[in-house]
């Protein structure tokens, strides 16, 4: 590892100790790069404009900076051991291009706030792919609900309770997954102030141009106190980890659905095949691996999220315990990204088996139906209920599925989906 920015003269460097305090912020700090460098270069141009770096300077910066961009992108220049984080890399470089005008870079800023731009502003792209996946598999959910719907069995408390429909199925998770679009865009719009300009948490004695870094890295607005910055760090992370695990805990039910209804027992739906796999020692098994992996992934993100919760029992001001957000904050985004992905693909290829769902239908799963017709003529529910209950075994004299369906004419049930209002929510959404 190269010297630290930070070594003086009288500092003597344990390589022990310095690998600890580094850990794999390094090799973290590869996602953060690029939005490091590009919050380097708003700041160089800011530094220019209240005169701390020459009009010269700051262009052979800027230029130096988009090389250096290019060169990650490309594979030229690896972040790797020889520094001890992305923020010392890139001082280092402009250094040993530019000389004193990379050296005059960080006047004005810590790696407090460096931190805490290149973060948000990554999370701000994380969030918006959140959404998109959110919003494709509501799309998906919305179009398989509208274009065939089957009699499906519904359940309560895993027991056999009313008829339902696979639209009704489908429409519920689109309705889900729509909350779980306008939660991220929420989350967005929550974490979009701009940092850069708070260093360490108590300002410079710098009149810095931050509107100027706010309008060029397209924050809505500025983090104004720079306190507030540095105690707003953990809690931003926490609510990008609970929008995505508002969607994650959808998926999970949608997986354990998915779940049980393929086994042999349930027979509703089989899966396209590519989502299921061989056991390593039974001929004739097909396992929904996939599935019970989706199902598992919330634990990712709610672990990252408890891992920078117990971060947080800090005083104001930096400590050194944020380090290890970034490893949290990584892993659970990237997790839920990737889970989230394969969600559409699967729901649009669902093969369902209508024979066995409607098998599954039994007469007592109509009584509700019954005891409700009764309750309409003026019966009191109640005695409609009870009534139902002594007579569950001849509940489906005479009714169908289907006349089931038709009956169930409240707002939102399989007769009056309002499929079309929600498309509406979620078209004002992509707005």
């Amino acid at each position: 590892m190269t010297d630290p920015l930070w070594q003086k003269a009288d500092t003597r460097i344990d390589a022990k100790i310095m690998r600890f305090l580094a850990g794999d912020d390094v090799i973290l700090d590869r996602e953060f790069f690029l939005y490091d460098v590009a919050a380097s270069r708003a700041h160089v141009e800011g530094l220019a404009n209240i005169g701390v770096v020459s009009t010269d300077a700051a262009a052979a910066l800027k230029r130096e900076l988009d090389t250096l961009a290019q060169d990650f992108r490309n594979g030229a220049f690896v972040l790797d051991a020889r520094y001890e984080d992305g923020h010392s890399a890139i001082e280092m470089r402009l250094s040993e291009r530019l000389g004193d005008a990379g050296r005059r870079v960080h006047a004005g800023r810590s790696r407090n706030d460096q931190v805490l731009v290149a973060t948000r502003l990554w999370l701000k792209d994380k969030l918006a792919a959140l959404g998109t996946h959110c919003r494709t598999i509501a799309q998906v959910c919305l179009d398989c609900a509208a274009r065939e719907s089957l009699p499906l069995p519904g359940y309560t408390h895993l027991q056999r309770a009313v008829v339902s429909s696979t639209a009704m199925w489908f429409a519920g998770f689109a309705e889900s997954f729509i909350d779980d679009t306008r939660r991220a865009h929420d989350t967005l719009a929550w974490i979009d102030a701009n940092p850069l300009g708070s260093a360490a948490g108590y300002g410079v004695n710098l009149k810095l141009d931050r509107e100027h870094t706010t309008r060029t890295l397209g924050f809505a607005r500025m983090q104004i106190n720079p306190g507030a910055a540095q105690l707003s760090r953990g809690k931003f992370e926490i609510a990008a980890l609970e929008a995505f695990g508002s969607a994650l805990l959808d998926l999970r039910r949608l997986a354990w659905d998915l779940s049980l209804f393929t086994t042999a027992e349930f027979d509703f739906v089989r899966l396209p095949p590519e989502y299921t796999t061989g056991s390593s020692i039974m001929p004739n098994k097909r396992n929904p691996d996939a599935i019970e992996l989706l199902r598992a992934s919330y634990a990712t993100v709610a672990a990252a999220r408890t891992e920078i919760e117990q971060l947080l029992s800090l005083p104001s001001g930096y400590q050194r315990d944020l380090q290890f957000s970034k490893g949290s904050i990584f892993r659970g985004v990237r997790h839920g990204l990737m889970a989230l992905e394969l969600a559409p693909n699967l729901l649009a290829r669902l093969e369902w088996n209508a024979a066995a769902m409607r098998a599954a239908i039994t007469p007592e799963m109509y009584a509700t139906d019954a005891a409700i017709e009764q309750a309409a003529a003026g019966v009191p529910f109640r005695d409609a209920y009870r009534t139902a209950a002594e007579t569950t075994a001849s509940a489906g004299q005479g009714r169908t599925p289907e006349d089931s369906l038709a009956a169930r004419v409240s707002p939102g049930a399989h007769a009056d989906l309002r499929l079309d209002e929600l498309r509406a929510r979620l078209t004002a959404l992509s707005g």
